[in-house]
Protein backbone atom coordinates (compact mmCIF):
# COMPACT_ATOMS: atom_id res chain seq x y z
CA UNK A 1 0.00 0.00 0.00
CA UNK A 2 2.70 2.49 1.01
CA UNK A 3 5.50 1.15 -1.18
CA UNK A 4 3.55 0.56 -4.38
CA UNK A 5 5.97 2.50 -6.57
CA UNK A 6 9.09 0.96 -4.99
CA UNK A 7 8.54 -2.49 -3.51
CA UNK A 8 5.48 -3.04 -5.70
CA UNK A 9 7.62 -2.73 -8.82
CA UNK A 10 9.93 -5.47 -7.53
CA UNK A 11 7.07 -7.71 -6.41
CA UNK A 12 5.04 -7.40 -9.63
CA UNK A 13 7.97 -7.29 -12.06
CA UNK A 14 6.88 -8.84 -15.32
CA UNK A 15 3.19 -8.61 -14.35
CA UNK A 16 2.69 -4.85 -14.70
CA UNK A 17 4.53 -2.47 -16.97
CA UNK A 18 6.68 -0.04 -14.96
CA UNK A 19 4.78 2.98 -16.26
CA UNK A 20 1.52 1.67 -14.73
CA UNK A 21 2.61 1.95 -11.10
CA UNK A 22 2.21 5.71 -10.77
CA UNK A 23 -1.33 5.90 -12.25
CA UNK A 24 -2.50 2.89 -10.22
CA UNK A 25 -1.09 4.08 -6.89
CA UNK A 26 -4.52 5.13 -5.54
CA UNK A 27 -6.01 1.76 -6.52
CA UNK A 28 -3.23 -0.09 -4.70
CA UNK A 29 -3.69 2.16 -1.66
CA UNK A 30 -7.42 1.48 -1.62
CA UNK A 31 -6.88 -2.27 -1.90
CA UNK A 32 -4.23 -2.21 0.82
CA UNK A 33 -6.47 -0.25 3.17
CA UNK A 34 -9.37 -2.62 2.51
CA UNK A 35 -7.20 -5.66 3.24
CA UNK A 36 -5.89 -3.97 6.38
CA UNK A 37 -9.43 -3.46 7.68
CA UNK A 38 -10.28 -7.10 6.99
CA UNK A 39 -7.17 -8.26 8.83
CA UNK A 40 -7.97 -5.93 11.75
CA UNK A 41 -11.48 -7.40 11.96
CA UNK A 42 -10.17 -10.95 12.05
CA UNK A 43 -7.58 -10.05 14.69
CA UNK A 44 -10.32 -8.30 16.66
CA UNK A 45 -12.31 -11.55 16.69
CA UNK A 46 -9.46 -13.18 18.66
CA UNK A 47 -9.66 -10.45 21.31
CA UNK A 48 -13.36 -10.87 22.10
CA UNK A 49 -13.96 -12.93 25.23
CA UNK A 50 -17.58 -13.91 24.46
CA UNK A 51 -17.24 -17.01 22.22
CA UNK A 52 -20.53 -16.43 20.38
CA UNK A 53 -19.75 -12.80 19.61
CA UNK A 54 -16.18 -13.71 18.63
CA UNK A 55 -17.44 -16.37 16.21
CA UNK A 56 -19.97 -13.98 14.67
CA UNK A 57 -17.31 -11.30 14.08
CA UNK A 58 -14.91 -13.85 12.59
CA UNK A 59 -17.62 -15.24 10.30
CA UNK A 60 -18.57 -11.74 9.15
CA UNK A 61 -15.01 -10.80 8.20
CA UNK A 62 -14.30 -14.19 6.62
CA UNK A 63 -17.50 -13.67 4.62
CA UNK A 64 -16.21 -10.28 3.45
CA UNK A 65 -12.92 -11.83 2.32
CA UNK A 66 -14.84 -14.63 0.57
CA UNK A 67 -17.08 -12.22 -1.32
CA UNK A 68 -14.08 -10.13 -2.36
CA UNK A 69 -12.27 -13.27 -3.50
CA UNK A 70 -15.25 -14.53 -5.49
CA UNK A 71 -15.59 -11.13 -7.14
CA UNK A 72 -11.88 -11.14 -8.01
CA UNK A 73 -12.18 -14.68 -9.32
CA UNK A 74 -14.49 -13.40 -12.05
CA UNK A 75 -11.38 -11.73 -13.49
CA UNK A 76 -8.64 -14.16 -12.49
CA UNK A 77 -8.77 -17.84 -11.58
CA UNK A 78 -5.62 -17.36 -9.51
CA UNK A 79 -7.51 -15.02 -7.16
CA UNK A 80 -9.98 -17.80 -6.45
CA UNK A 81 -7.22 -20.12 -5.27
CA UNK A 82 -5.19 -17.45 -3.45
CA UNK A 83 -8.00 -15.54 -1.73
CA UNK A 84 -11.48 -17.03 -2.09
CA UNK A 85 -10.73 -20.71 -1.48
CA UNK A 86 -8.73 -20.18 1.75
CA UNK A 87 -11.37 -17.74 3.01
CA UNK A 88 -14.26 -20.05 2.15
CA UNK A 89 -12.47 -23.00 3.75
CA UNK A 90 -11.83 -20.94 6.90
CA UNK A 91 -15.42 -19.72 6.89
CA UNK A 92 -16.83 -23.24 6.70
CA UNK A 93 -14.43 -24.68 9.29
CA UNK A 94 -15.05 -21.75 11.65
CA UNK A 95 -18.80 -22.16 11.30
CA UNK A 96 -18.59 -25.88 12.01
CA UNK A 97 -16.02 -25.97 14.79
CA UNK A 98 -16.01 -22.64 16.62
Amino acid sequence: MFAWETLGKKTFRGVLAPELFKPTKSLAANQGLYNGFLAAGLIWSFCISDPVWSKNIALFFLGCVSVAGLFGAMYSKAIFFKQALPALTSLILSYLFL
